[in-house]
Order: C-alpha cells, then structure tokens, then sequence
C-alpha cells in the first residue's frame, strides 16, 4: 500500500502573485480567497507578515 504525501508546494492553478496562498490552501484543504483574506487582514496588524511571504515564495517549491 503506498501512501501519498501531500506536499507544500506553490500552486499554478491558485495563483494571484507567486502562488503561495494558493499552496497553503491546496495543501491544507483550504479555500484559496479565504487565505488570501487572512493575509491581507494579518498585514493590518504589526509584524513580519510580509517578509514571511518572501520566505515563503523563496523557500517553496513550484507545484507541477
């Protein structure tokens, strides 16, 4: 029996700028706008939200 792993990957189909919202709701099972709400509404509040993003958009594979 083999086990899929559902991997963190920026998604190509969910994209709006680098994919990355979309790869966390894909991977999470998630709706993409309500991740992208929650980001937006996180920026309102002090902290590295941004810089997160970054992060993540470097560090996260391309999906296929």
């Amino acid at each position: 029996m083999t086990q899929t792993t559902n991997r963190l990957t920026r998604s190509r189909s969910n994209r709006m700028i680098a994919g990355v919202c979309g790869g966390l709701a894909e991977r999470y099972g998630w709706n993409p706008n309500t991740v992208r709400l929650l980001f937006v509404l996180s920026c309102l509040l002090p902290g590295p939200q941004v810089l997160a993003y970054l992060v993540l958009w470097l560090v996260m594979p391309k999906g296929r």
